[in-house]
């Protein structure tokens, strides 16, 4: 056997590059935040060593000097008008529920805010169902945000009591003869009350067949898990409409969350330079913004690194980005990811591909909005940091955040809590003019319907347009901005019909409204 041997000027090159290819294997074991569910809150190491570039400057230079017209500018900001649709009245008797119900039940809800609060809804529906008394629902530690946030720290809960009081009895803690029942006897072995079956979508009739005789048995029933376990079709017209009366008027938030957005509200509406928290520093022209002005926009940016590496799309990061979120693709799903299969042109020519900052910005501008819109940022951090958001900073030179608009003082009682600070994006986006989200997902949906109950403007982007759009980097901004507009033009709050299968709480109407 021949063997080459190696020069030492060959052995000393070979060396860092072994080297380097050794860090490569070890990084996800040296530094496992980098790869894990809890690293969206940070930057990839990988993506920061090259700053994402513009991925459509010829749009983005031409939107930088886009003037709105003021007929423009009142069409856009105008409310929707009356649609026929209305909250239904409350034909609830109060004196239905003249005695408690002797029997419990209990459900442990998982997920985000958003996801906890369908779950909310669907126990006291269920409650409804089976006749029996609620207890206030258990949230769980989310795995990702580690909030420990209980029931009673997001939402009033005399308030939820009240308002439920001639619908469906419900109390803060069980008797004493029930003290056992606990989240933690349930994690410690397999029990009898506990339903572990309960299908996603589970009927009516399911509930009163397999739930109802163990609690007539026991005399109570915990039901884990219990997200989406309850059907939006084939239930009785009074358990639809007690759904949305949970969700619309029973689950206010906390005082304290409350008050504080009602501050960001007020500095929202108010001229920047009346905004001592704000740092912005741009002048602000009262008079170019006639239509716009004391009114803001919601904008749910919802770009995280799950969202970024799940998609498989490029976010114009380079190599190193795509390295990075390929990685952390493959640690978190082991390769089991349907778009890596697809070109990053597929992906965009079906609407695959949530909206970059910079491609949101560029909607927002297309549609009409310009450097002097008051616009909130409701999310978590980004990924890609500062970075990512700075051609949207560029576009919105008066966007906000709760840190821009509050003092740290002001945000002591919500700092650091995933779930109240959701809340408080939540409340602000309810008390806006228009409200538009980046991409589908539990908040976008609770807001959209939330928002239509209440016929409030919320704009819908046309993913598959928008992603047929970039696609093409030749195309002129007035091009770009008559298809944006014509894409639109039916997607900014008109109220669509539920229809079979789709959730309740995202489209409220016929279930929970009726005609005017």
């Amino acid at each position: 056997m021949n063997y080459v041997r190696q020069s030492p000027t060959s052995r000393r090159m070979a060396w860092p590059l072994q080297m380097g290819g050794l860090l490569m294997l070890l990084l996800p074991n040296l530094f496992p935040s980098l790869f894990s569910p809890l690293s969206r809150s940070y930057s990839s190491l990988f993506s920061e060593w090259n700053a994402p570039k513009s991925m459509h400057v010829h749009l983005l230079n031409r939107a930088l000097q886009q003037q709105t017209s003021n007929a423009q500018e009142a069409d856009l900001w105008s409310p929707l008008p009356n649609q026929g649709w209305e909250s239904c009245p409350d034909n609830q008797d109060t004196q239905s529920l003249h005695r408690k119900s002797q029997v419990y039940i209990q459900v442990f809800l998982d997920g985000g805010l958003n996801q906890q609060r369908m779950g909310i809804c669907d126990a006291v529906a269920v409650a409804k169902i089976l006749n029996a008394t609620l207890v206030i629902p258990y949230l769980e530690v989310n795995p990702v945000w580690q909030d420990s946030s209980s029931f009673a720290e997001i939402f009033d809960v005399d308030h939820f009591i009240n308002i439920l009081s001639g619908d469906v009895s419900v109390v803060k803690e069980l008797p004493s003869e029930y003290s056992w029942s606990t989240r933690e006897y349930y994690a410690t072995g397999i029990r009898a009350t506990r339903i572990k079956t309960a299908p996603v979508h589970a009927s009516a009739t399911w509930y009163l067949e397999n739930v109802l005789p163990v609690m007539q048995s026991y005399g109570i029933v915990a039901i884990a898990p219990f997200s989406h376990r309850l059907a939006f079709d084939n239930l009785p017209s009074d358990i639809q409409h007690l759904r949305c009366k949970v969700n619309f008027n029973a689950l206010v938030f906390v005082p304290h969350v409350r008050t504080l957005g009602d501050t960001l509200v007020s500095r929202l509406r108010s001229p920047p330079s009346m905004n001592k928290a704000s740092s912005a520093t741009h002048f602000y022209d009262m008079e170019n913004d006639r239509a716009g002005a004391g009114k803001y926009v919601v904008l749910h940016l919802r770009f995280d690194k799950d969202m970024a590496a799940h998609s498989a799309c490029d976010f114009g990061g380079g190599k190193a980005e795509k390295l990075a979120l390929a990685k952390y693709r493959q640690v978190l799903w082991q390769g089991r990811v349907l778009n890596s299969q697809f070109t990053d042109e597929e992906l965009r020519g079906q609407g695959r591909c949530p909206l970059t900052p910079e491609e949101i910005g560029l909607l927002l501008t297309a549609l009409g909005f310009n450097n002097s819109t008051r616009l909130y940022l409701a999310s978590h951090k980004v990924y890609g940091g500062e970075a990512r958001i700075s051609a949207l900073r560029q576009l919105f030179p008066f966007m906000e955040d709760k840190k821009s608009l509050a003092a740290s003082h002001e945000l002591s009682e919500v700092e650091g809590k995933a779930s109240l600070l959701a809340a408080l994006d939540y409340y602000v986006s309810m008390q806006s003019d228009i409200f538009i989200s980046a991409s589908p997902g539990n908040m976008h949906n609770a807001l959209l319907g939330h928002r239509a109950y209440k016929n409030l403007k919320t704009i819908r982007p046309n993913m598959t347009l928008l992603g047929k759009l970039f696609l093409n980097k030749t195309m002129e901004w007035s091009e770009f901005q008559r298809a944006v507009q014509q894409g639109h033009k039916n997607r900014q709050g008109q109220m669509r019909l539920r229809k079979e299968k789709q959730s309740i709480y995202t489209y409220p109407a016929p279930d929970c409204m009726c005609k005017a």
